[in-house]
């Protein structure tokens, strides 16, 4: 089988997630916090069950590491994993992370589709914010799912890269949430390995964590540290990836 070749100029920016949309504004008028019944109900009924059964058909899904999260059940962690799935991203960390009620920070795009997106918010969605009036709602969000003792996760590197064995180099701003509180952090990483039967890859995923903010250090400080810390573990996992579904080339200047 001729193998995709995908050619990219620039990984912090570079998209190849094939869905257009057009974000709307999140303004200070945006409700973070949605009704607790529906919200309920969509996510434990309906969405996570749903979840569940479209990882293990579609990618044969596997967690390794899971027991890290345990001592963590009714405490509140952020949560932060390689981004390179526009399908078994929203869903894979519910799996992992059962019984605990997951949220994601997103882009406008995920609250803004067709449909689905009036359920984003009611699934945990929590998009980033246009202006200041919104920023303040949502960081006071993300403070109260954090309190209730949720699993928070964040994709740092952004955009989508479909099935891409590495990790890209992604900045320290989103490692701010956990520094400035001391909230434990985690990472996971979906590993592709290869099926006998199926052309597509498997996805392993290792968890791995926690890591802890070093409070005695500036804040700026603290968070460089922490990213690093990180990142060098996602990028030890990714290396246990043994198959390339997808080739990415940087192109030449």
């Amino acid at each position: 089988m001729k193998k995709k070749v995908i050619y990219y100029k620039d990984e912090h920016n570079d998209e190849f997630s094939s869905a257009k949309i057009t974000p709307k504004k999140i303004d200070g008028g945006y409700k973070y916090i949605r009704n607790r019944f529906l919200s309920g109900f969509l996510y434990n009924i309906v969405a996570r069950p749903l979840a569940y059964i479209y990882v293990k058909l579609k990618y044969a899904q596997k967690t390794v590491g899971r027991q890290n999260l345990k001592p963590y059940r009714k405490k509140g962690v952020f949560i932060y994993g390689n981004h390179t799935q526009a399908g078994g991203d929203p869903l894979i960390p519910n799996v992992f992370c059962y019984p605990k009620k997951v949220y994601f920070i997103v882009h406008p795009n995920n609250v803004s589709m067709p449909f689905f997106g009036g359920f984003m918010p009611y699934l945990g969605a929590l998009p980033l914010p246009d202006n200041m009036a919104a920023y303040r709602n949502f960081l006071s969000a993300v403070e109260q799912r954090i309190d209730e003792g949720g699993s928070v996760v964040i994709y740092p590197e952004a955009h989508i890269w479909p099935y891409y064995t590495g990790i890209r180099d992604f900045p320290d701003t989103s490692f701010g949430y956990p520094c400035k509180k001391g909230t434990p952090v985690f990472c996971f990483t979906n590993t592709y390995k290869k099926r006998k039967i199926f052309k597509s890859p498997r996805i392993i995923t290792y968890i791995d964590g926690p890591f802890f903010p070093d409070m005695s250090l500036p804040l700026s400080k603290r968070t460089k540290t922490l990213r690093d810390e990180v990142y060098k573990t996602m990028c030890e996992r990714a290396k246990l990836s043994d198959c390339e579904y997808i080739r990415y080339i940087k192109e030449e200047k």
